[in-house]
């Protein structure tokens, strides 16, 4: 029987809270000591990818006490039920089924008489055959030419991870003949952002993919009316310009407006969407479907390491629970996601909303209020250009801030150059290593303001080179680390209400509803 329980009722969390400040994590990294650490304190993860967790401010007693943190939850369990098809995002009353979009992990789950392993993939394939359609030019624009960029339009989960897939994986693409169009995306309702992009293309090839679950979202309906109008006035029409990424029963499913519909459901949330259609149309039409099939299965991959109910087995389960160790026991306020790859440039940003949308709560499953800190702070950038920015702050600042390093031995796109006697991704490597041990080791100095302390503590996630199965299984990771986490903190991980209010109170400004300090703000901006 699984029970749903807040953390600072479960023993194993009373135990963690004696360990606070258990390991001094500059003498466990120093010498010998640290050497062994880095091989001992590694998970294998899927695409080919290892996390190494030895610069964290762990040891095998603080293991062992996660791990009896991780069986009293109910961890391995509470992941079974969710891929069986379980209600587990209780605010909604919906069930949780983005795993299903690349794999079956569990028992056939049958939603309103629906096996949505078999929906799911019905959908993959419409997608792939529509982009193979696409790059055969069997469908054209309307003077029987081919289409060579693509164009999303969508908000949130609908930009966001897309997005950040499709940047990780364009020199790769190049490099390895797969790159069949250009893509590029539009997200804001500030209309500079649809300008920029609408100014950029070669708007009679170009191919846009409007994304909303319900039909509905105001930002992406003002877009694609931006773009329909901008097409009309060039000439063109718009139903031989558009497809549509939604759910069956939106009011644009079965639209004459656009060229065809994919659908997806209520059961993946926006945040959790890149491996469904939302994610799949436009990166199989940018790569093609074969390239995306290849990210799905580093993704499902990945979910079946999840599986295992020992988390020193489990990466994103490790991961997760060292982050709640993090957050709940140390008390540090923030994680900063730092890639040492140009690819995984827009990364951090997907990771923001899909930890704080997910995990930026109050209150419980229940909807009763929680009385210890919750979801962290995410933010990051690229290594090295963090480095000169923020990187003071993290070495130096008075908040000690977890790291969560990513880095790939090889690059993507073949080109390298040497200077001082070594390569551009040697010195690359060769920051992110330096940058792990400084932040775990400080260095004393007579002056204070050349004085290290250390104890700042790091994990990262270490491959070959960022491949699609890799990107698929670092995906995954971190969507099951956010979930591992939710089940820790006993929130419902799946709905996101914090997003509602705004909207609503943007609608009665625009109806002009209002007569109080919002009116006044109105004012101030010409509404």
């Amino acid at each position: 029987m699984i029970l749903w329980k807040n953390l600072d009722t479960l023993q194993a969390y009373s135990k963690l809270l004696s360990l606070k400040g258990h390991v001094n994590l500059a003498e466990a990294m120093s010498g010998e000591s640290g050497k062994e650490r880095v091989a001992k304190y590694a998970v294998r993860m899927g695409g080919g990818l290892t996390y190494n967790y030895a610069a964290k401010a762990v040891d095998d007693e603080v293991l062992a006490a996660l791990k009896e943190l991780a069986e009293e939850a109910q961890l391995s369990a509470k992941y079974e039920a969710l891929y069986n098809g379980e209600v587990i995002n209780t605010g909604e009353k919906r069930l949780v089924l983005h795993q299903l979009t690349r794999g079956q992990l569990g028992s056939p789950v049958v939603a309103d008489g629906v096996d949505k392993r078999a929906f799911y993939l019905s959908q993959q394939e419409k997608a792939a055959e529509f982009a193979r359609g696409v790059h055969g030019k069997t469908i054209t624009n309307e003077t029987g030419e081919a289409f060579t960029t693509v164009v999303q339009i969508g908000i949130g989960g609908s930009d966001l991870g897309p997005r950040a897939m499709f940047l990780a994986l364009e020199n790769w693409a190049k490099e390895n003949g797969c790159l069949k169009m250009n893509a590029r995306f539009i997200s804001n309702v500030d209309p500079d952002d649809a300008a920029a992009v609408l100014k950029s293309v070669d708007l009679p090839h170009t191919l846009f993919v409007l994304v909303s679950k319900s039909g509905t979202t105001l930002e992406t309906l003002t877009n694609e009316t931006f773009v329909r109008n901008v097409l009309k006035d060039a000439g063109l029409d718009p139903a031989r310009h558009m497809v549509a990424v939604t759910s069956e029963t939106s009011p644009i499913a079965k639209s004459s407006d656009y060229l065809a519909a994919f659908f997806m459901d209520d059961y993946i949330g926006g945040r959790y969407s890149s491996t469904s259609c939302v994610g799949g149309v436009i990166l199989s039409l940018a790569f093609g479907p074969e390239v995306f099939a290849r990210f799905l299965n580093g993704a499902a991959e990945e979910d079946k390491l999840a599986t295992n109910p020992d988390p020193l087995k489990n990466a994103a389960m490790l991961d997760a629970l060292i982050g709640v160790y993090e957050r709940n026991v140390q008390g540090w306020p923030a994680t900063a996601v730092l890639p040492y790859s140009q690819a995984l440039s827009r990364f951090p940003a997907h990771l923001q909303q899909l930890d704080m949308e997910s995990n930026g709560k109050s209150v419980n499953r229940f909807g009763e209020p929680v009385h210890y800190v919750t979801g962290p702070v995410i933010f990051g950038e690229p290594g090295t250009n963090g480095q000169h920015s923020f990187y003071q702050l993290l070495h130096q600042g008075t908040d000690i801030v977890p790291l969560q390093f990513m880095g790939f031995r090889r690059n993507q796109a073949g080109m390298d150059a040497e200077i001082q006697g070594s390569t551009s991704q040697k010195k690359l490597c060769a920051n992110v290593a330096a940058q792990i041990m400084a932040f775990a080791c400080g260095k004393k100095d007579a002056d204070p303001n050349k004085n290290f302390e250390g104890g700042r503590p790091s994990s990262i996630i270490i491959g070959d080179q960022l491949t699609p199965e890799a990107l698929g299984a670092l995906l995954a990771h971190f969507e099951n680390k956010v979930m591992f986490q939710g089940f820790l903190w006993n929130l419902n991980s799946f709905d996101q209400e914090g997003v509602q209010l705004g909207k609503v109170l943007a609608k009665r400004v625009l109806a002009h509803d209002t007569d109080d300090a919002l009116r006044a703000y109105s004012d101030l901006l010409d509404i």
